[in-house]
């Protein structure tokens, strides 16, 4: 395998910063320079979708319960989401992109991936383009983004974080292999909390701890994706990015401030989340033929069930009643204090190609 980096591409990762929240602060003014969480409620119910910067002192983060937001910030003012307002804000976002290049690669609302090699307003330096875009995105929609430029997805993306809010970090192709040493492995992607605690047990702690294992170690210690760390830590990421990048599946869930281990409430629960997946999929111009429940029950065991269809869901009631088939199909004999419902096998996966997705953990990208 070639382990040689390519000096040639030119490619900038893109994060808003604190999108959600920041939409939010801009929007109101009485909520601006103020500790605030999108989602979950002030009872307790739910997760938080997102946290503005002056939360994230006190530790609230996305994902995290509301009740142990509140715990963190007692002072904590919960929004409800707006996602029509951010996916328009979005398209906008994604429009001054355009203006740069049709090399696109859109992660999420508020993350993407761009390829400047050959820039349209044939500016010639990715550095000056991420500029431009930083510039235009504060002057057009008073919000700042964060962006990483260098010459693969992967150092663009750690590079992207590096500084946030507001932040912008080059890493050039004379600097990679020390930036790629200094590293801790914790901030590597495709390194969770178990595959850094394995790592730190090994007495690899930085990239250059990692650089000094064999390859062949690395793949007996971590499957395939010791060969991925291989290849990374030395600077080497040739993956393309991906104009046409396939969202696999469009999910939502609740995390209960009280485990429930009534049925009816339960279903009364998944008659909410099939609305909100169909306004989702609705507003995605997504139709699925694979739905999948998820349980998590009050002990943290985690089950899936999915059940695929001949035709494409296209109605909100039957999700509901597929959901609710598989959940009767559950033994409920502890209580339950997660659920969620996802759509995927959607109706366009058919006709696309997955190359550049030998590991699974490069959908984290």
């Amino acid at each position: 395998m070639d382990t040689t980096i390519n000096k040639k591409r030119k490619i900038i990762h893109l994060d808003m910063d604190a999108f959600f929240a920041s939409v939010d602060q801009r929007d109101f003014e009485e909520l601006r320079g103020k500790p605030i969480a999108v989602g979950g409620t002030p009872d307790g119910r739910g997760v938080v979708a997102a946290a503005s910067y002056e939360a994230r002192k006190y530790g609230v983060k996305s994902a995290m319960s509301s009740i142990q937001a509140i715990k963190l910030c007692p002072n904590l003012i919960f929004t409800k989401p707006r996602f029509d307002v951010y996916k328009e804000v979005s398209d906008h976002i994604r429009e001054i992109f355009s203006r740069y290049t049709d090399l696109i690669e859109p992660l999420s609302l508020d993350e993407a991936f761009l390829d400047v090699s050959e820039d349209k307003q044939r500016i010639g330096s990715a550095l000056e383009i991420a500029k431009r875009i930083k510039s235009e995105i504060k002057e057009e929609l008073n919000l700042t983004v964060s962006a990483g430029v260098s010459v693969n997805k992967f150092v663009a993306k750690i590079a992207s974080d590096m500084n946030k809010p507001d932040g912008l970090t080059f890493v050039g192709p004379s600097k990679i292999l020390k930036f790629m040493e200094e590293l801790p492995v914790e901030r590597f992607f495709g390194v969770g909390k178990v595959t850094a605690n394995k790592m730190r047990s090994l007495g690899i702690f930085k990239g250059l701890d990692l650089k000094k294992q064999s390859k062949e170690d690395l793949v007996r210690w971590f499957g395939k994706s010791g060969e991925f760390f291989y290849q990374i830590v030395r600077g080497v990421d040739n993956r393309a990015v991906l104009p046409n990048r396939i969202r696999k599946s469009i999910g939502i869930e609740d995390t209960f401030s009280e485990d429930i281990g009534q049925i009816e409430e339960l279903q009364s629960i998944l008659k909410d989340l099939s609305i909100k997946l169909y306004n989702r999929l609705e507003k995605g111009n997504k139709k699925g033929r694979t739905l999948t429940l998820k349980v998590k029950y009050a002990d943290f065991s985690v089950l899936t069930r999915s059940s695929s269809l001949l035709h494409y869901l296209e109605d909100q009631e039957e999700i509901y009643q597929i959901a609710n088939s598989l959940l009767s199909k559950l033994e409920l004999d502890k209580k339950v204090r997660l659920m969620g419902i996802s759509i995927s096998n959607f109706q366009e996966d058919k006709e696309e190609r997955f190359e550049g997705y030998q590991l699974s953990l490069f959908k984290e990208f």
